[in-house]
């Protein structure tokens, strides 16, 4: 497989969070001001496919890379820790007010993970 297929994937998964973060944050700012938004701020089939979309592009992303270069045990963690946070706020466990930050801190360590494995294939493409 070449790099910029591996490339591809996390960037898409970078940019996957990156929306993730901006329904989170922006989208109830929005819903305060147009009562349009108020129903995607507060749609639960919005974070159930973000957590659908997530999980097998972070999985193909992380994978491919694994198969070209062995990827260090915590950047899996990193990625499988910011799955399972996207995953139970998605699902809003354990409590409901906890959704927002579980979903924030999973997005960011998922991004983190992603833009980790980028910033190592770089590395060692130049090598």
């Amino acid at each position: 497989m070449k790099p910029l297929d591996l490339h591809v994937f996390d960037a898409s998964a970078i940019g996957l969070s990156g929306l993730c973060l901006l329904h989170c944050l922006a989208l109830p700012v929005l819903a305060a001001f147009l009562p349009v938004f108020a129903a995607w701020a507060e749609a639960e089939w919005v974070h159930l496919l973000w957590v659908v979309l997530a999980v097998p592009l972070a999985g193909v992303a992380l994978w491919r890379s694994h198969r070209s270069r062995r990827l260090p045990r915590a950047l899996w963690m990193l990625a499988i820790a910011g799955l399972g946070a996207l995953a139970a706020g998605a699902c809003g466990w354990p409590r409901e007010a906890w959704e927002t930050p579980a979903t924030v801190a999973g997005s960011a360590m998922l991004a983190g993970a992603h833009v980790w494995n980028w910033a190592r294939r770089h590395r060692h493409a130049g090598a």
